[in-house]
């Protein structure tokens, strides 16, 4: 013998019934501490803050550091 059954309900509704909390409050308190940290770090990965900390290198570790990149990249090689 099979028996089926179709409820039509919303998830929260079906939430309720099988007793698990609603984490709503939650998620939304966790998401409005996620956007104040992403927003507070936003400023440190602008490009002025990129090239401000790039240019407290002294100039020859700087063509150094720009070198290894370009390397790295493959834009520097020269090849046959």
């Amino acid at each position: 013998m099979k028996i089926t059954f179709d409820f039509d309900c919303t998830p929260a509704e079906a939430r309720e019934f099988f007793g698990l909390p609603d984490v709503r409050p939650m998620q939304a308190k966790v998401m409005e501490e996620i956007e104040k940290r992403v927003m507070a770090q936003l400023d440190s990965v602008s490009p002025e803050s990129v090239l401000r900390s790039w240019m407290s290198f002294a100039p020859d570790q700087l063509q150094s550091m720009f070198k290894n990149m370009m390397s790295y990249s493959g834009i520097g090689k020269t090849g046959g």
